[in-house]
């Protein structure tokens, strides 16, 4: 399977400290990466690296073609690489569909004005995606009227605004209920194979992890430590002692995520 995402050495160190050290892995169209390890261990680093925010101090990190070290956020997105966050971010105030056309305008390098309402601007598309999340039937709704799992949902099809190659998930079920998380990755999953996605994921409860993820790479302490399937990791006994510690197994830490 051909790599759609190739990170080569990849590094960052801050005030003599690597946070990153080296790190190297890839991912291919259709898969689900899980990017895990504990508190530290280089994970958000490495996500705000891909996405821009933050500039190797070494390594490589190839998209489709293009070389993303040096690119501005807003570039790589238009490259066709969508990010979630770990607080939700939307607009309160805006209907659910307005929230989806503002990351369309957005998209289309339009400016938002007096004169063009979010609202007249792609709605038919706005609300496909909408669809393609299940938020359709609430499209007319302020964000700020939605339960927290749904608005989840409308961050997901506002992160699909630029028909991406590659998504970018900083932990996604975070705070949320364990049925709203496994309704939320089932329907990433969906996403992935319907249209061919990568997705790169941090993501804290193991539950997540081994249910939905195709492969899984840990780090501790800005280095590598182990890469490869779900139950080959859970069975590395360097990835249990480092990432949970003496005594502590993946299966506890299932049983209490």
């Amino acid at each position: 399977m051909t790599a759609l995402l190739q990170v080569k050495n990849l590094g960052k160190s801050f005030g003599g400290v690597k946070a990153v050290d080296g790190i190297t892995f890839e991912l291919a169209a259709g898969e689900l990466l899980a990017l895990i390890g504990p508190n530290g261990a280089g994970k958000s680093t490495t996500f705000n690296m891909v996405n821009g925010q933050l500039r190797a101090d070494q390594g490589s990190i190839r998209f489709d073609g293009h070389e993303l070290v040096g690119q501005k956020p807003r570039s790589i997105w238009r490259l066709g690489v969508g990010r979630t966050f770990q607080i939700a971010e939307t607009f309160a105030s805006l209907t659910v569909a307005e929230n989806v056309q503002m990351a369309l305008l957005s998209h289309d390098a339009r400016l938002y004005s007096m004169w063009r309402r979010a609202a007249d601007h792609k709605r038919d598309k706005a609300l496909a995606l909408l669809e393609q999340v299940g938020m359709k039937a609430q499209a007319d709704r302020p964000c700020s009227e939605l339960a927290y799992g749904d608005v989840k949902r409308v961050e997901l099809a506002i992160a699909m605004a630029n028909d991406p190659k590659l998504l970018l998930m900083d932990e996604p079920t975070a705070g949320m209920a364990p049925k709203e998380r496994n309704s939320l990755m089932a329907l990433t999953k969906e996403l992935v194979i319907q249209r061919g996605l990568a997705v790169l994921f941090t993501e804290h409860s193991m539950d997540v992890v081994f249910a939905y993820a195709d492969r899984m790479i840990v780090l501790a302490r800005g280095r590598l430590i182990a890469q490869g399937k779900p139950l080959e990791i859970r069975d590395d006994p360097k990835v249990q002692a480092v990432y949970f510690g003496t005594g502590k197994t993946f299966e506890k830490a299932q049983e209490h995520a």
